[in-house]
């Protein structure tokens, strides 16, 4: 057997955004002085008379972008998910989301994966942040392809959107000639009728690992790639829940204000249903390796599949 592509997402978006730099001349990029971690530094080499580096100084970055997207700029402002959603809130909040300008959110290193930096940097509550201001829509790719694919959506909208990127490399699931995006469209990757999973990001992948451990157990789970968190797919929700009648949810964010927030309001709006949410519980994360967190919290494959048999019993 061939052995797994693992490319981290932030690597789709610096190459995305070099591969559409031509396509789109009044795209701009903008860093708070992490171009080599963000992978905008591809996009400064290519295009520096497009790039902006602001320094470490992420509210004012998010002011500049907001001036320049007045002016018909499409503006992409990147920085770890920490400082690009807690230092610069207000700003996007107020001069980007009020006036639902053309700028992009692009936060990198976002969730425990961020591993050895600790808590001060594994930022849990990302999601929950943007998805509460009016008209962002917000997106989290489960690999490379994903990621290249919600650069170009997010371009072509008119409007806020931000974008969760990862550090580390994840294995590419999306490799296929079918493959299709679409802002607000959840996608079915295995058809079940016992439970249904609903994952985002890179636990996607955590997710069809416990589906297939679930099988060898005899049950068979139903598994849907919710990318785009806000807004989010209701009916591949609702038509899912209603067949298999129970839904768990599975993010590397805080349980709180993320997908299984999210999902739980589809749910109990349109189809009360039992949901079980797994995540990151109401607790700050710790500094150890991305591998050994996302053991710690069940977020892996077999953690994944452990919550659910014990859930279901």
């Amino acid at each position: 057997m061939s052995e797994v592509k693992r490319i981290a997402t932030r690597q789709g978006y610096g190459e995305a955004l070099c591969d559409l730099g031509e396509q789109y001349p009044n795209l701009v990029v903008m860093d708070a002085d992490l171009a080599a971690s963000t992978k905008t530094g591809m996009f400064a080499k290519k295009y520096p008379e497009r790039f902006f580096d602001a320094g470490i100084a992420e509210a004012n970055m998010a002011s500049m972008a907001a001036g320049l997207a007045s002016t018909g700029k499409v503006v992409f402002i990147s920085s770890f998910a920490m400082f690009a959603t807690g230092r610069a809130y207000e700003q996007i909040r107020n001069s980007i989301g009020y006036p639902h300008l053309n700028v992009k959110i692009a936060a990198s290193h976002g969730g425990i994966t961020v591993g050895e930096d600790g808590a001060t940097h594994q930022c849990i509550e990302d999601v929950a942040l943007m998805r509460n201001i009016p008209g962002m829509v917000v997106c989290v790719p489960s690999d490379v392809i994903e990621a290249k694919a919600a650069v170009k959506a997010a371009i072509e909208y008119n409007g806020p959107v931000f974008l969760r990127l990862g550090r580390n490399a994840v294995p590419v699931i999306n490799d296929r000639p079918d493959y299709t995006f679409e802002l607000g469209k959840g996608t079915l990757l295995k058809e079940g009728e016992d439970v249904t999973i609903i994952a985002s990001g890179i636990v996607v992948e955590s997710a069809m690992t416990a589906a297939a451990m679930l099988k060898e157990k005899g049950i068979n789970a139903e598994v849907i790639n919710i990318h785009t968190i806000k807004p989010i797919d209701s009916d591949i929700i609702v038509r899912s829940a209603r067949k298999t009648g129970k839904v768990v949810t599975v993010e590397e964010h805080s349980i709180i204000g993320g997908l299984g927030s999210a999902v739980c309001e589809v749910l109990s709006e349109q189809c009360p249903t039992p949901v079980k949410r797994l995540g990151v519980p109401d607790v700050f994360g710790t500094s150890a390796s991305a591998s050994v967190l996302m053991h710690e919290f069940k977020l892996d494959g077999e953690g994944v599949c452990e919550q659910i048999l014990d859930w279901m019993k």
